[in-house]
């Protein structure tokens, strides 16, 4: 199991409902990200942080695109698509640093998190 799978089922495991433990895992993501603090520089801390949030990423789009998923298609669709922008941004990223590549994934593993919290309008 990888780490993010594995820190993904150790947060399932304290009796979460799943969207809160989804929302969970996510807001550590942004929390890994946001502690890079200001000044985004390409290092391990960096690449721990990219890294632990693409495989969270790679998780839910893989149980958003489960053709047994309950969810209506175009909620899945809509996942799919965050996914892929989650990716490219994760990957550019890594290649050229920036703070705002950074803020934009914070930002959206927040928002996503307060969705599924139940408060779409908390994330920012």
């Amino acid at each position: 199991m990888s780490y993010g799978a594995s820190a993904y089922a150790k947060v399932a495991r304290v009796a979460l409902p799943p969207r809160e433990a989804e929302a969970a895992v996510l807001l550590k993501a942004a929390g890994k990200l946001q502690a890079l603090g200001p000044e985004v520089g390409i290092g391990s801390a960096l690449n721990e942080a990219l890294v632990f949030n693409q495989k969270v990423w790679t998780i839910l789009a893989s149980a958003a695109t489960d053709p047994a998923n309950p969810l209506p298609d175009d909620i899945r669709i809509g996942i799919s698509r965050l996914s892929v922008f989650v990716f490219r941004t994760i990957i550019d990223a890594m290649i050229e640093p920036s703070r705002e590549k950074i803020e934009s994934l914070v930002s959206l593993n927040n928002h996503i998190a307060a969705g599924l919290q139940g408060d779409p309008g908390a994330g920012a």
